[in-house]
């Protein structure tokens, strides 16, 4: 059993935790009936919520600061003790987005190579959270992408994607020239094409509970309530804003199993390890 360092919360890693492949990096927590009923309930009445005021962009500036300053420290923790012999950059530059007119967070990377991880909220997310609670469910969701190394597994599969697709079209190809058939010249390359795209799609969902996961161990940590942050997620909010730009429900959709998995997360984490190395 692994320990999230300097926090006392356990995250449970290794043999028994690590899937295959390009999946992902830890096991969720189970899910019983008792906590599909909790959470097909608080879904439901996060749905049914009314229409929020929104906060003013000073405000909304204010408590991003104020929750960074408690998670960031805990999440770079937690990065540095799980991916250190990876030698992953771990020095998120935590931001605001003052471009973007849509209500959204999000995850990537600033630097070749898949340095200088970044996360930005923009200004009318945060003119839309209610507490700090869900601001730091959120961002410790987003921090959850980089310890889950879900770009880096996307990009890996996009290529493994390619090749297995580009391969069997090549095959096929030659197959048909030794018989004095026709083929499309062009195949190859379009189906890797198509390939990398179906590749980068894989695991997209659990990817997306697993930084649900990592982002209620890392909003407990920092001494927030995950469970009343996560309902933010159940928002019934159209996966695209008016421009054509897909939102923050459009990339991360609402789904009661995400509340499933945090409010299984928090009784994992609060019942304690099972044992301790």
């Amino acid at each position: 059993m692994k320990m999230l360092r300097g926090v006392g919360i356990p995250l449970t890693v290794g043999m028994a935790g690590l899937l295959s492949g390009c999946g992902t990096s830890y096991d969720l927590p189970g899910v019983d009936d008792a906590v599909n009923a909790r959470a097909n309930a608080m879904f439901a009445q996060a749905k049914a919520a009314p229409p929020r005021a929104a906060a003013t962009p000073a405000a909304g500036a204010a408590r991003f600061q104020r929750v960074a300053s408690r998670v960031q420290p805990v999440a770079e923790r937690l990065c540095n003790a799980e991916l250190a012999e990876k030698g992953a950059d771990c020095r998120v530059q935590l931001g605001l987005d003052m471009q973007r007119t849509d209500r959204n967070a999000y995850f990537t990377y600033a630097g070749p190579g898949n340095g200088n991880p970044v996360i930005r909220f923009t200004v009318p997310m945060l003119q839309d959270v209610e507490s700090d609670d869900e601001v730091a469910f959120i961002m410790g969701h987003e921090y959850g992408h980089l310890i889950g190394q879900h770009i880096v597994k996307q990009q890996q599969q996009a290529v493994a994607g390619a090749l297995i697709l580009g391969a069997i079209t090549a095959y096929g190809n030659a197959q048909a020239a030794s018989a004095g058939q026709s083929y499309d010249p062009n195949a190859v390359s379009r189906n890797m094409e198509i390939g990398a795209a179906v590749g980068s799609k894989a695991y997209s969902q659990t990817y997306e509970l697993e930084s649900d996961m990592l982002g209620t161990r890392i909003a407990m940590a920092a001494g927030y309530d995950p469970v009343k942050g996560a309902q933010f997620f159940a928002r019934d909010e159209a996966a695209r804003s008016r421009n054509g730009q897909l939102s923050f429900w459009g990339t991360h959709p609402a789904d009661s199993r995400r509340l499933a998995v945090v409010l299984a997360t928090v009784d994992q984490v609060k019942a304690g390890p099972a044992d301790r190395e």
